[in-house]
């Protein structure tokens, strides 16, 4: 078989190598899309006023596991996904559609518990439920989440909006929730090999907590708007630093220089990480999930951002967009790497 025509398998590609790949041929002509495929949400022009678009599909055995996961905790998981992407635009969600499909395992009470929490988390962002679809399923659980937000056309920030000797900027901590997962994966070996153990998660309740019900970044746009902020590029952090922050720099068309002693590590993360003898650094830079905000802004700023509490500064911005680099410790610089989440990865 020549080259050209080689079959081509979907972990070759990847998830965003795949959405290229599927994506390329689309062309926008629509004057009111101002941004479609690329960013965390699709933005459409209404005058001064722009609606903001995002889905997100959750999948057993993919994305989550029931054997550890409340489905209450599901439910307002799945929501709080989608809004972290309309806050990553600098936006404001509004309304959310849920689709699910559910196979003949699960009763009716089991449904009224992922709906409990979808309601808190509408109820707590203030987002209204509007519509979605129900049907079987022969292979378990999916949800999927469109949310629509809201902002004014000059207050949206994209990935592509970062310059030259910008910060680079990260609300919260990193790699908590990879290792609440891995944490909650061990526990569930050990039950299945003993359902009489119970699990034990005593003094991780913060990561655990990170990993099965994360919290949007809401507080952090708040702060920034107070302080006379507006980032120039943004992007939450769902699928680890190192991949969100290549994709800054894809979109910017700039490079970067990230330190590890300033990434911003919980306790309970570094003493989860120990046990299971990593380093503490690869989950924080791969770990995925964590639902932080990166974003960058001018130097010029330094000051006032210094002053936000539960923002780092990490890094920054490099005008070679090749010269993409993390530097350890030891002060040896390496290239940075996307190892974080990749769903289409065997």
């Amino acid at each position: 078989m020549s080259k050209s025509n080689k079959i081509l398998s979907i972990s070759d590609l990847g998830e965003f190598g795949l959405i290229d790949h599927l994506t390329k041929d689309f062309s926008i002509s629509d004057k009111q899309l101002i941004k479609g495929i690329g960013d965390d949400a699709a933005v459409f022009s209404n005058g001064d006023t722009c609606t903001l678009v995002t889905t997100d599909l959750l999948v057993e055995g993919i994305h989550f596991n029931l054997i550890y996961t409340p489905l209450k905790h599901l439910g307002y998981k799945s929501v709080v996904v989608n809004l972290s992407d309309i806050f990553a635009m600098n936006a404001i969600p509004k309304y959310i559609t849920v689709s699910i499909a559910v196979s003949n395992k699960f009763s009716v009470q089991a449904l009224e518990q992922i709906y409990e929490g979808i309601k808190i988390a509408c109820e707590r962002f203030d987002v209204e439920l509007i519509g979605g679809d129900t049907t079987s399923s022969l292979s378990g659980l999916f949800i999927n989440i469109m949310a629509i937000g809201q902002a004014k056309k000059d207050e949206i920030v994209y990935r592509s909006g970062a310059k030259k000797n910008d910060l680079v900027c990260v609300s919260g901590d990193l790699g908590a929730s990879y290792m609440g997962l891995q944490l909650l994966e061990r526990e569930k070996e050990v039950f299945l090999a003993d359902t009489s153990i119970q699990p034990e998660l005593s003094g991780y309740e913060y990561i655990v907590e990170r990993q099965l019900k994360p919290e949007p970044r809401r507080d952090i746009l708040k702060k920034l708007k107070e302080a006379g902020i507006q980032p120039n590029a943004m992007i939450d952090i769902s699928d680890g630093l190192s991949s969100e922050m290549l994709h800054l720099c894809k979109n910017s068309n700039l490079g970067c220089v990230i330190y590890e002693e300033k990434l911003p590590i919980h306790q309970q993360t570094i003493l989860a990480a120990e046990m299971f003898r990593l380093d503490p650094s690869l989950p924080a830079l791969n770990g995925g999930e964590d639902y932080e905000l990166l974003f960058t802004v001018p130097l010029s700023q330094k000051e006032i951002i210094d002053k936000i509490h539960d923002i780092s500064i990490i890094g920054y911005m490099h005008e070679n967009k090749d010269y993409k680099m993390f530097v350890p410790r030891n002060g040896v610089e390496i290239e940075l790497r996307a190892q974080g989440w990749n769903a289409m990865r065997e």
